[in-house]
């Protein structure tokens, strides 16, 4: 079953705002020409193995970021992480996603992880927000799958147990601060198939990271995947945060109080190394965006990769 979880590939999809993380961004002037924000966006984008080139005017720029935010102040924001999330999804409710309908066409592979045709997969989304992949996922009748989803904000899972296609039969919604919640109280241990880590980790503080990578490892089976896909190092929305913005290097604190850390492929490979995973892909993804309504054009980069819990697995 490990050889056949393997063959599991991200697509590149076409749009990024089928992605948690682009639709985080709290405002259309603190993140101008975000897709989700921008429906006259044209997408276009390409894999590339390193990171993207700064202009020398980007350069100067993040010359001049300035003093880090106190320490006083970035300890109320780690305190205060959980409700700044809460009044995100306060403000927004289940307005401000749009549903993921790219996951069905996603998921369509995970069919070669079966052992068996009937067998149910099982998968695990990691911040899930208010639902908008599950459902999605749900609705899709030729894919056999239960899911385990989990969010930071309170408000946010229940939104999605109040969704009429929640169905406790085919899903469990829970809340989970995957830094220091065991996964295991809701989730049987070695019980997951696949985890999906989209736009999730860039939300947590670098110190961090890795306790949220071993509370997920402790879930999944041996030869199981996790599909990963976040901000990449460079990216347009790094680029844009003001001074008094920069909590450490490629951290940096959004005007509603949350975070956003942006990924280069060597940090992220040597985080799940350390955790115990095995790299599979590990690609940055540069996007050119075009806003015709503002007439503006922005470099997107984001990391997609692809890591396995070695081992072998068994029957399930």
């Amino acid at each position: 079953m490990e050889a056949q979880c393997v063959k599991i590939s991200m697509a590149l999809i076409q749009s990024e705002n089928c992605f948690r993380g682009d639709n985080k961004l709290p405002t259309p002037q603190e993140e101008a020409g975000s897709a989700e924000e921008s429906p006259s966006c044209v997408p276009g984008q390409a894999k590339a193995s390193s990171a993207r080139v700064l202009s020398p005017e980007e350069l100067d720029r993040l010359g001049r970021e300035g003093a880090l935010v106190s320490g006083f102040k970035q300890m109320k924001l780690e305190k205060e992480a959980q409700k700044n999330w809460d009044l995100f999804y306060k403000r927004n409710t289940t307005n401000f996603f749009k549903d993921r309908h790219w996951t069905t066409r996603e998921f369509e592979e995970l069919k070669a992880c079966r052992e068996f045709e009937s067998q149910r997969l099982v998968l695990l989304e990691a911040g899930c927000g208010v639902g908008n992949c599950i459902f999605p996922l749900l609705q899709d009748d030729d894919l056999n799958i239960f899911v385990y989803a989990c969010d930071f904000s309170p408000r946010a899972v229940e939104f999605v147990k109040q969704n009429p296609l929640y169905c406790p039969e085919r899903c469990r919604a829970f809340q989970c601060d995957l830094t220091k919640d065991d996964l295991r109280v809701n989730v049987p241990e070695g019980s997951v198939d696949v985890v999906t880590l989209i736009f999730v980790l860039s939300a947590v503080h670098p110190d961090k990271m890795k306790l949220t990578l071993e509370n997920i490892s402790r879930v999944l089976k041996p030869g199981g995947i996790v599909l990963f896909r976040d901000y990449g190092l460079y990216d347009h929305a790094m680029l844009r945060f003001k001074a008094g913005s920069k909590l450490g290097e490629n951290f940096y604190v959004r005007q509603d109080g949350t975070r956003s850390y942006f990924f280069s492929k060597e940090f992220l490979a040597e985080l799940f190394e350390e955790t115990g995973f095995q790299c599979l892909t590990n690609d940055y993804v540069l996007r050119e965006t075009v806003n015709k309504k503002e007439g503006l054009c922005v470099p997107r980069v984001f990391l997609q990769s692809k890591f396995t819990r070695p081992g072998q697995s068994g029957s399930s």
